[in-house]
């Protein structure tokens, strides 16, 4: 393997100053239940893990329960639709870490047969429109790869108009 590293040392306000960017490539295993998240995920699939004793859906699904510590192994599918319990708008951009321009949201959504929620982005959405409450939808990748990346983005769903 090949590392790539790249250092600069100037003069700032009477110090030196070093900045410095390391990259080294790596490999990581996912481990047997994120795998089978993101399996499911490449089916356009949202999978969670539901604890046998407490009964909690936990989505992104996790090895062991958060409330009770029971080891989780009954995976259940949940709605690619659910509630925005909070979010957050980012407006600086910073190419090497967020994946869409600025400004751009980022939330977390309860889907719908989940007790937890997940940080995903939200799309195609008016950011001063959001609120905590709203429904949000799946936008699943055309050509999913099998990450967590797999979901695009949650869209807002539009309400019927009762007139």
């Amino acid at each position: 393997m090949e590392n790539e590293t790249t250092f600069e040392i100037q003069e700032k306000d009477g110090l030196l100053v070093h900045q410095g960017v390391i990259r080294v490539p790596y490999t990581w295993a996912a481990g047997e239940v994120a795998s089978r998240f993101y399996a499911g995920l490449r089916e356009k699939k949202v999978l969670g893990l539901r604890c046998p004793a407490c009964k909690v859906v936990l989505v992104p699904p996790k090895k062991v329960c958060h409330r009770c510590f029971s080891d989780l192994t009954d995976w259940v599918e949940v709605g690619d639709e659910g509630v925005l319990q909070t979010f957050t708008v980012v407006h600086y951009s910073e190419p090497d870490l967020h994946p869409v321009e600025a400004p751009f949201a980022y939330g977390i959504i309860k889907l719908d047969g989940a007790d937890t929620g997940m940080t995903h982005l939200i799309g195609e959405a008016d950011i001063k429109g959001l609120k905590a409450g709203m429904r949000l939808k799946a936008v699943f990748r055309h050509q999913p790869q099998g990450n967590y990346l797999d979901i695009a983005y949650f869209k807002p769903i539009e309400e019927a108009n009762h007139g």
